[in-house]
């Protein structure tokens, strides 16, 4: 009978085998060894990506304050233009009312009469002149209230008083102007 020994055979097969393991265990190592440092180096890349994408934004938004500043001031800047033009505007249209005025308070005096000072305080205007008699006040009175541009006409104070050895009555009305 003839003997044979299989153990050696199993056990070569054995080394084999582990070989084979020993190798592929290796090689998945050394791949996994290079995944990682590839993901790694992808990871960098981007962060270092990032971080020159932030140092880009930081500049952009450095840029932007200082326009933005600019443009506060140039914001200012018109709004102050604008209020003087406004101011000019307005002053133009009380110019222009103030002719009117002029030009009704002239028209209405009577020849009787001389005007002395006017004065203007918002809508109300205050009115000094002499007159030879009352009647020729209330006459002025009545052409004021029948104007279209005065309101409220009032006669303040009427006085007599002498100028020249003439006596004479000084008098102070106030109205009102209707602003168109």
């Amino acid at each position: 009978m003839i003997k044979i020994n299989l153990l050696l055979a199993r056990k070569e097969k054995k080394k084999v085998g582990l070989r084979k393991e020993y190798l592929v265990l290796i090689l998945s190592v050394v791949l996994l060894l290079v995944a990682l440092i590839l993901i790694q180096w992808g990871l960098s890349k981007k962060r270092e990506d990032t971080l020159a994408q932030i140092g880009q934004t930081r500049a952009e938004i450095t840029k932007y304050k200082s326009l933005t500043t600019e443009v506060n001031k140039a914001k200012e800047e018109q709004k102050m233009l604008q209020n003087r033009l406004d101011i000019i505007d307005s002053l133009r249209k009380d110019k222009a009312r103030a002719a009117k005025v002029l030009d009704e308070l002239s028209i209405n005096k009577l020849e009787k009469m001389q005007l002395e000072s006017l004065k203007k305080e918002g809508s109300k205007l205050g009115i000094e002149g002499i007159a030879l008699d009352d009647e020729t006040i209330a006459n002025f009175m009545t052409n004021l209230r029948k104007s279209k541009l005065f309101k409220n006409v009032d006669l303040i104070v009427s006085e007599q008083v002498e100028q020249s050895k003439i006596k004479m009555k000084k008098f102070i009305l106030s109205c009102e102007i209707i602003l168109l």
